[in-house]
């Protein structure tokens, strides 16, 4: 236990101790209402949290489960083994974190759940909060995730995202940012980018700035995927990014400093910020999913976090069996709800003086994408911040529009003020009508015809670079047009992940299998700069079938998050074709 605290989450006396049964026990806190699971048998006790890892939702009892071993989320029927704490559904993901199990003294026989956690970081040199000018600290919302903080004579830019769609061509920016966005940026001293997605990573946005300020120093977590590992490609020329261990203060100046902590459930990529200015404490969890694992701190004066939901391709993009479009739009409905309520205890339990739901305002504007424009339904900031007041009244809540300005000190001391939060300026445009979709989509298209793909032999060098096999798994891949019909000279082949061979037809054995329909522009364009699959998944540039309907966890979390960082040497492809003619297609019998 050394080096960690200690808690304890419940206390079972003799008789509760005794009544447990074999197999899982539910328990629940009456002090707070928290919930935990206990199994039982002959090996003794295990027990943890019942929350899930992987979105915090709540375990039932498996009705399938025969051995009494298994529970299920009921948010997104996720299964955890509670005698190993392994999830089971999907395979090979996560591991739930286990609570020490402490037996009181022999006449008593009761027992403790303790929780063992590192101490908290931000608790290290404490500093009181000074009083606070007017003016002297101000949030300026500019767009998305994009918010300007001013603090003394310093100014923070968190996640950039001012041009371009993100994930390929799938996401384009709902607001339209203040005119002088790239200024603002091009002159703020330092910058935290949270992760490598791209509407927080927005290399469009990166090399225009880089073409003024290469030299502004850029912040991002030591994740084990690196944030800038597609950084020499991109075209941005940067040269003073600054790569910072978890949970250690960054002094900026007297006055200011930040702390970058890890997400709980996605640590390889996802990250989020604590900034503290003359004791005045800033929380930004970004779009983790649990950050810091669940422990923040509570009182911090601002706390902003994502709110919308519909950052995923499930279920929209899906089709078959069940994913008819009434049960989309329950499930889209259900989801959304859960999100919201989740958010809102969230607030609830932290008990910021202000909050502000911000990085959620995406759209899906490309006419390509009007289906999943309409399907794609998210949660309005209105309606969180209604809930949150709702619960919690002293709460202030802010609703941000580009150019819109929080002062810190006047939102603190009066949020009737109607200086404390102002509006955008009159002439200033809310949101965008205009993306330019040529300018980004030409340079998406121009990897169709690219010299590799004129040899079939790509796919089999593109796979084995991508590393991924030894599971039960076939895949058909099909290169279609933006109405996801099969191109004309395009591939449509079948990749056995048991092996990494390509077949002519399905095994006879038996296995899973997963067709997918990818736009030919966005697949070429990701296969040639060895891109993560996220372009195409979370970009809404596929649809998908599964046979069973079940999530591969274990093949998505490869193509998603552990691609090669270096991409194909597609030039000592083309030097060492094998001598055969070549072909534009491959196409199945």
């Amino acid at each position: 236990m050394s080096g960690q605290t200690s808690k304890t989450v419940l206390t079972l006396d003799a008789e509760a101790v005794l009544s447990l049964k074999d197999g899982i026990n539910f328990k629940k806190n009456p002090q707070d209402g928290k919930c935990y699971i206990i199994y039982k048998d002959k090996n003794g006790l295990k027990a943890c949290k019942n929350q899930c890892k992987h979105q915090g939702g709540l375990f039932i009892k498996d009705i399938e489960d025969m051995d009494g071993r298994t529970v299920r989320c009921t948010k997104h029927n996720w299964k955890l083994n509670v005698s190993t704490l392994q999830y089971v559904n999907p395979p090979d993901s996560f591991m739930q974190d286990e609570l020490e199990i402490v037996w009181l003294d022999a006449a008593n026989g009761g027992l403790e759940l303790v929780e063992l956690n590192p101490p908290d970081p931000w608790v290290i040199d404490p500093r009181d909060a000074e009083e606070l000018e007017v003016g002297e600290v101000t949030l300026t919302y500019l767009t998305h995730a994009c918010m300007e903080l001013k603090a003394g004579d310093k100014s923070m830019m968190f996640d950039p995202w001012l041009t371009g769609p993100a994930f390929a061509r799938g996401w384009w920016l709902l607001h339209e940012p203040p005119a002088d966005a790239m200024e603002r940026l091009c002159q703020a001293d330092l910058i935290y980018i949270s992760h490598m997605h791209s509407d927080h990573l927005s290399y469009p946005t990166l090399r225009l700035m880089s073409k003024r300020r290469p030299d502004i120093p850029i912040y991002v977590g030591d994740t084990s995927r690196p944030v800038f590992w597609f950084l020499e490609k991109s075209g941005a020329n940067l040269t003073n990014v600054n790569v910072v261990p978890f949970g250690v203060w960054q002094n900026v100046d007297e006055h200011l400093r930040f702390m970058i902590l890890m997400d709980g459930v996605h640590p390889e990529m996802d990250t989020c910020l604590i900034v503290e200015y003359k004791g005045h404490m800033i929380l930004n969890t970004v779009d983790c999913t649990r950050p810091n694992g669940g422990r923040l701190p509570h009182g911090v004066d601002l706390m902003m976090s994502d709110f919308a939901g519909g950052a995923s391709g499930f279920p929209m993009t899906f089709y078959g069996g069940k994913y008819t479009e009434n049960w989309k739009a329950e499930f889209i409905k259900n989801e959304r709800k859960k999100l919201l309520n989740y958010k809102a205890q969230l607030v609830k339990s932290l008990q910021p003086k202000i909050y502000c739901p911000f990085a959620g305002y995406f759209v899906e504007a490309h006419p390509s994408d009007r289906y999943i424009k309409e399907t794609n339904t998210k949660n309005s900031p209105e309606d969180l911040n209604n809930l949150i007041k709702k619960n919690c009244p002293d709460i202030t809540t802010w609703t941000p529009k580009p150019g819109s300005v929080l002062d810190l000190a006047l939102t603190l001391k009066d949020p009737s003020n109607r200086n404390a939060i102002s509006e955008p300026p009159a002439n200033g445009k809310i949101y965008k009508d205009n993306w330019d979709f040529g300018l980004y989509l030409d340079e998406l298209n121009s990897a169709i015809n690219a010299e590799i793909f004129k040899h079939k032999h790509w796919i089999q060098f593109y796979y084995s670079w991508a590393g991924f096999k030894n599971y039960n798994l076939v895949v058909r891949i099909t290169e279609t047009d933006d109405d996801f019909k099969p191109v004309s000279g395009g591939y449509d082949y079948l990749v056995d992940f048991l092996d990494l061979s390509f077949p002519s037809e399905r095994p006879k054995r038996e296995h899973s299998y997963v067709e997918i329909k990818n736009r030919i522009g966005v697949m070429r364009y990701v296969v040639l700069k060895g891109l993560l699959w996220d372009d195409l998944y979370i970009g809404f540039q596929n649809q998908i079938s599964r046979d069973p309907d079940i999530y591969h966890h274990k093949f998505w979390n490869h193509f998603q998050t552990e691609l090669p960082i270096s991409a194909p040497d597609w030039d000592s492809f083309l030097q060492e074709l094998p001598p055969a003619e070549p072909g534009s297609t491959c196409v199945l019998s």
